[in-house]
């Protein structure tokens, strides 16, 4: 860290640099990183899942039970049917976990400007590079889509999930494609507000190590406790999101085709009623 307290100001690096080539395959320090990120979090979790009893324990494990609780029981929540939740559950969990442990890992002091190799930093925090959370985002909406598709029953039910009314209606066909836009900048949204969360967040902590000099830890550590709850904030928020997007488009198809088989059920009997 001490780098870049007595230059002319902090060096900050927003986009990812290589550090290293494998198979002929430039490797980023940001890739690096999430690499290594990953492997202690699987690491972390599978620790949790041996330790975890019916009985509670304190310290990390509580920690995690108390985080995977929290997820399961707000995905559970959103659907209207609760199977639905548990089974989607697992993945929204995984990636709540995923993506606060990654903004935390990134507020370790060898990360950005610790370490230096040719002229980049060596590691970069993975969710601190637009490539990376633009990934995470195509990965969770292609779920979402995927997902949505098959719990309304066919892709013609999550289209009309879209309209509020017949989309014979100008003026309901006009809002259905609009939502529609609408839908598909969600993988914009979601892969920039945790970049430039975790981005801002690394550079205001560069900028007050650097007026601090020597006192950097002092002056830094505000900050890097704020970027703490920070973390956790933007973990929570990509993970609701991308379950309510799911949920409102499963609930919603199930509710459009729930109509249409009571409009068939009460064509049906008013044609036997017609009939007697």
């Amino acid at each position: 860290m001490s780098t870049f307290y007595f230059g002319s100001g902090p060096i900050i690096h927003v986009a990812p640099g290589d550090v290293m080539t494998l198979l002929g395959i430039p490797i980023t320090n940001s890739i690096l990183y999430g690499w290594i990120s990953l492997i202690l979090i699987a690491i972390v979790l599978i620790y949790v899942r041996h330790k975890a009893k019916l009985k509670p324990i304190g310290g990390l494990v509580q920690f995690i039970e108390i985080g995977v609780s929290f997820i399961t029981d707000f995905v559970h929540s959103s659907f209207d049917d609760p199977n639905l939740g548990k089974k989607y559950s697992p993945y929204f969990v995984t990636l709540f976990f995923f993506i606060l442990f990654n903004n935390w890992l990134g507020l370790l002091p060898i990360v950005g400007e610790g370490i230096v190799s040719n002229g980049y930093p060596l590691f970069r925090p993975f969710t601190g590079d637009l490539n990376a959370t633009f990934g995470m985002a195509l990965i969770t909406m292609i779920v979402v889509y995927a997902s949505s598709i098959k719990e309304s029953g066919g892709f013609r039910n999550y289209i009309m999930h879209f309209f509020v009314g017949s989309p014979k209606n100008p003026l309901f066909l006009i809002i259905g494609f609009l939502e529609m836009l609408t839908d598909l900048t969600r993988v914009i949204s979601l892969s920039l507000r945790l970049f430039l969360n975790v981005a801002i967040g690394e550079i205001v902590i560069a900028v007050f190590s650097y007026l601090g000099h020597f006192l950097a830890p002092v002056s830094a550590l505000p900050f890097t406790l704020i970027e703490l709850f920070i973390g956790a904030l933007q973990a929570y928020i990509f993970t609701v999101l991308s379950s309510m997007y799911l949920a409102i488009a499963v609930n919603h198809a199930a509710d459009h085709v729930g109509k249409q088989r009571s409009g068939h059920i009460k064509k049906g009997h008013k044609s036997l009623v017609g009939e007697n």
